[in-house]
């Protein structure tokens, strides 16, 4: 499915940053130490970056891995992208560990070509400003990590907005188009109103087929008779096929309805989300939901929260569940006027029963099959009150007369909702609408809940969100949970590598810089030529996927500065030397995942909506992190472990 196909894009760039780190390092020393044998410089040279690359593959899997554990929505979401992923990590470090270095033991020495050396010249030269302006930032360290800090803060606010949503929008161009007439509408006068629907959608192009189901709905096995409702289910070419989105084909048709003056109908059209993906009962983004004891009440709030809901922008398809009715027969009976005729209660109800749902006297076999014969009476003889009242219940029997329902109850027809709704046991009305494409549920939902925050409830009832709305609140803090969670185990996993707690706390601090590049692409969508991308699951999953990704760049430089503080270097002169040796791995990690990733964040295809964000974040995050690898992690580093060596030359 599309997760599973996303996780195995997302990691063909992921699959080969070990690869690189290891191959890079005993191509260096093959090329440094030609005169020793190609065995043993391949095992010098394997030995320097293992202990990075499984502390980066580590950390990689300790933040995606809680994914796994989650349950919900979420988790069912998700669970596969991760899976595939993690299994993408670690093959990429068995491989790394022992089939790379193998092979580029038994490489042959071969004569650089012209491309080759270009590069290598160009490297040096890149080498060369790297280091000019790493002492820059050397010098004064402090100032450096200031101004990024003021930077994180001034894009703390586009992920703090109201413009969310719980997924992003696929155009799949499936659209649902409800219609609703008054009750005791004809089924032959709803099927030509609604051919008449059908034939205004097939003018306005780009329809693909439709199905079309008048008099009722059907959901799985259950089927309602409902002659004033029916539904048109419209199927649009592909989106490569087609100029307009699904939701601009909407709008299309509402402006078509509008001029052809279609009457006596309510007609609501909706894009459909994804099949299968439901965050409520309905179709609908955004539900408020009232629960209470009494069903004429519910719908009175109901219909006071439609019209307070009126006219908020993004809004439209406005409803409440408990405006559609249907009629049905109401017989009070008078109790006391049955005794006085000798009646039970139950025999009325009885009589009734038989009368109006028929009795099972028999069957009829055909064949194979098996009919039942039930005895009822005639559909055409009750169709009022009057009627139905004219009902014989018993006939004349010794010394009584007969006994008609009208002698000893009161037959009202009343509108009643067609269906009545509870949640968690009670009885609800729901209020639900649809987003238009122009505005986040966020933004939204924000101010759906100014509209109703005067709004006053009687004794016993009580208002709600659900919906796309409360997945998003879910969501939001599972998140927030799962990424203080990917932080605190990324730490461990390198603390346990490094045996250290100074190593891991300058990675650490240095990985909220991230967001920084994050908010480029939601900044840049803002532009009026441009779609807003609102902040969503996939572009929070790909923060927390950055967590453990941007710190394997970090480990690559710390551990190589180490390494050559190991050897006797200073700490500015090994921040120096491991920072010119690493420039190459660092970029070519980078610009390997990010060309791999480059076909989701583009958009290709259909369905790459849902994945999109989640590329787009990890692209620009993994992007700008490099920066603050190259930049911001030897000025931390500096900070930490010069502090370090100064006290300890002081104390000498």
């Amino acid at each position: 499915n599309i997760m599973t196909l996303g996780g195995l894009a997302l990691g063909v760039g992921m699959l080969i940053d070990n690869t690189i780190v290891m191959l890079e390092n005993v191509t260096r020393h093959r090329r440094e130490s030609p005169d020793k044998p190609p065995e043993e410089v391949a095992t010098e040279a394997a030995g320097e970056v293992t202990s990075a690359i499984v502390a980066s593959t580590s950390t990689n899997l300790s933040a995606v891995l809680p994914f796994l554990f989650v349950s919900g929505l979420i988790g069912l979401l998700f669970r596969e992208l991760i899976f595939t992923i993690s299994a993408a990590i670690v093959a990429s470090l068995v491989v790394a560990l022992t089939l790379v270095p193998t092979l580029a033991a038994r490489m042959r020495d071969e004569k650089s070509g012209r491309l080759t050396l270009r590069v290598n010249r160009a490297m040096i030269v890149l080498q060369g400003f790297y280091g000019r302006q790493l002492e820059r930032v050397l010098h004064a360290p402090g100032r450096w990590l200031l101004l990024a800090a003021l930077a994180l803060g001034l894009t703390a606010p586009v992920f703090l907005s109201d413009r969310q949503e719980f997924l992003p929008k696929l155009d799949d161009g499936s659209i649902s188009i409800n219609i609703l007439t008054d009750p005791g509408t004809s089924l032959d006068s709803m099927d030509a109103s609604v051919a008449q629907l059908e034939k205004l959608a097939w003018s306005l192009g780009d329809v693909q087929s439709i199905y079309t189901l008048v008099g009722g709905r059907i959901f799985g096995r259950t089927e309602r008779e409902t002659p004033n409702s029916s539904h048109l289910q419209v199927q649009l070419v592909p989106v490569s096929r087609r100029s307009i989105s699904s939701a601009q084909w909407v709008d299309k048709f509402y402006r078509a309805m509008g001029k052809a003056q279609v009457a006596g109908m309510t007609v609501r059209a909706r894009t459909r989300g994804i099949r299968g993906l439901r965050t409520s009962s309905g179709e609908d983004e955004v539900d408020v939901i009232v629960q209470g004891p009494d069903l004429q009440t519910l719908s009175q709030i109901g219909n006071a929260v439609v019209e307070r809901l009126q006219g908020v922008p993004g809004l439209r398809n406005l409803k409440s569940s408990a405006e559609e009715k249907q009629q049905e027969f109401a017989v009070q009976i008078d109790r006391q006027r049955a005794a006085e005729l000798g009646i039970d209660v139950t025999d009325i109800g009885r009589a009734l029963r038989i009368a109006l749902d028929g009795i099972v006297v028999s069957d009829f076999i055909d064949r194979d099959h098996s009919y039942d014969i039930r005895v009822r009476l005639p559909a055409a003889d009750v169709t009022s009150p009057r009627s139905l009242g004219g009902l014989l219940l018993f006939g004349e029997r010794a010394g009584r007369r007969a006994v008609y329902l009208h002698d000893v109850a009161k037959v009202r027809l009343v509108s009643v909702p067609a269906e009545i709704e509870r949640y968690s046991q009670r009885r609800m009305v729901q209020i639900s609408a649809s987003l238009t494409e122009d505005r986040a549920l966020g933004a939204v939902m924000h101010d759906v809940r100014g509209r109703l925050a005067d709004f006053s409830l009687p004794k016993g009832y009580i208002l709600f969100y659900g919906g796309a709305d409360e997945a998003l609140t879910k969501g939001r803090v599972l998140t927030s949970v799962l990424v203080g969670l990917a932080l605190f185990l990324v730490f461990v996993a390198m603390a346990v590598q490094y045996e250290s707690l100074r190593n891991p706390t300058v990675i650490i601090l240095c990985v909220p810089f991230t967001l920084i590049g994050v908010s480029i692409p939601l900044l840049i969508s803002r532009l009026p030529f441009l779609t807003p991308m609102p902040l969503s699951m996939p572009i929070w999953l790909g923060i927390i996927m950055l967590v453990g990704i941007v710190v394997n760049n970090a480990i690559i430089l710390v551990e190589y500065i180490e390494i050559m503080r190991r050897r006797g270097r200073a700490v500015r002169d090994a921040i120096r030397e491991a920072a010119r040796l690493r420039l190459r791995p660092i970029l070519m990690t980078t610009l390997t995942t990010v060309i791999g990733m480059l076909p989701l964040a583009l958009g290709i295809g259909s369905g790459s909506e849902m994945l999109q964000p989640l590329a787009l974040s990890i692209v620009f995050g993994l992007s700008f992190s490099t920066l603050v690898s190259l930049m911001l992690v030897p000025a931390m580093y500096l900070l930490v472990a010069g502090r370090g060596e100064a006290r300890s030359g002081a104390a000498g």
